[in-house]
């Protein structure tokens, strides 16, 4: 079936399915990648200095096809203001937004008609970044990796917030990683879902190979939930699959942040020459220097339904294809036994 959502409408997708952020792994060849086969991705914003940021985007308009062929995010823990001008002088006309007091980055990102998505942690929420005019509300349910705002689960947060927010559409993330997950949320009321953990382990993200491999073999016993990795983002619950730093703090008895069990230790060099010490927010990236085990490794729940290492190519199509068929099966199912010649 050609899908046909407000989501595939309004971002001239071809599968109602965007990609999260995952750190340096949304490179510009990962975004392309998604574009390409008609979905959409997000980069995070906060890991580029205010002054490159529009340079910087620079490449992944060029490999995108477009500065709408992609999304920027700012989490607005810290004032991002500069980072969204730059984004948008650069052409970006879609915009995600986590944390903080939306009002201001939702009216300027509005003012030059950009679609604006919010992640929204419960159904009040919701309702007041409806009420500003953002275009989008994206459901986390607790099962997501990495950084967690929604405070419930998937089934009940999801049609919640639906209910809430009756006339803005919603997409769903958290524990989504294949069609049987795209064909619930679409059955609950989403026009589409996020994914983040299946695309950590896709072959063209500039995740680190390592921790591809980790969530591929993950298991539920292998997911914590924490805010341990606290430098750079303090106080800020996410899940993780256990390391090295994580098992060593805990044999420590988990000490608070100043007595941590090698604080303050470097572990790897960044991209840009500055040093990365344990504990620091940043996921491991291809061609790190340094330990990137003892990084902060996140992944949802739904890495348990992760078994391989895939092109995006083959992801999306799968999912999709799968979802079509669990509709399509559940909609001859629901059909009247009187309405059958």
């Amino acid at each position: 079936m050609a899908w046909r959502t407000a989501l595939t409408r309004r971002l001239g997708l071809h599968h109602p399915i965007i990609g999260a952020p995952i750190g340096r792994g949304s490179t510009p060849e990962f975004l392309a990648a998604l574009a390409r086969e008609g979905a959409m991705g997000f980069v995070a914003l906060a890991h580029m200095p205010e002054t490159a940021v529009r340079q910087t985007l620079s490449r992944y308009v060029a490999a995108a096809g477009g500065p709408d062929r992609f999304g920027v995010n700012l989490v607005l823990i810290i004032d991002q203001m500069h980072r969204l001008d730059a984004a948008l002088d650069a052409g970006c006309r879609v915009v995600s937004l986590l944390r903080g007091d939306s009002a201001p980055y939702v009216r300027r990102a509005k003012d030059v008609g950009a679609t604006v998505f919010w992640t929204a942690k419960n159904p009040s929420d919701a309702q007041r970044a409806a009420d500003l005019g953002v275009d989008f509300i994206i459901a986390q349910g607790s099962e997501a990796g990495g950084h967690l705002t929604g405070e419930a689960p998937l089934m009940a947060l999801l049609p919640a917030i639906i209910d809430a927010v009756r006339n803005t559409p919603v997409v769903a993330a958290g524990g989504i990683a294949d069609g049987r997950g795209l064909a619930a949320a679409v059955a609950l009321g989403a026009c589409g879902v996020c994914m983040g953990t299946r695309f950590i382990a896709s072959a063209e993200s500039g995740c680190h190979r390592g921790h591809k491999q980790k969530v591929v073999d993950a298991t539920l016993a292998d997911l914590v939930v924490t805010t341990l990795f606290d430098v750079g983002w303090p106080d800020s619950p996410h899940r993780v699959i256990r390391n090295s730093t994580y098992e060593v703090w805990r044999a420590a008895g988990c000490p608070s942040p100043g007595s941590r069990p090698g604080e303050g230790e470097r572990i790897g060099t960044f991209p840009e020459g500055p040093p990365m010490l344990r504990y620091n927010v940043s996921p491991p990236w291809e061609g790190m220097t340094g330990d990137w085990e003892a990084t902060p490794l996140y992944a949802g729940t739904s890495a348990v339904l992760v078994s391989a290492i895939e092109p995006i190519s083959v992801i999306l199509k799968r999912t999709a294809s799968d979802a079509e068929q669990i509709l399509s099966g559940l909609a001859a199912d629901a059909t009247p036994a009187g309405n059958v010649s």
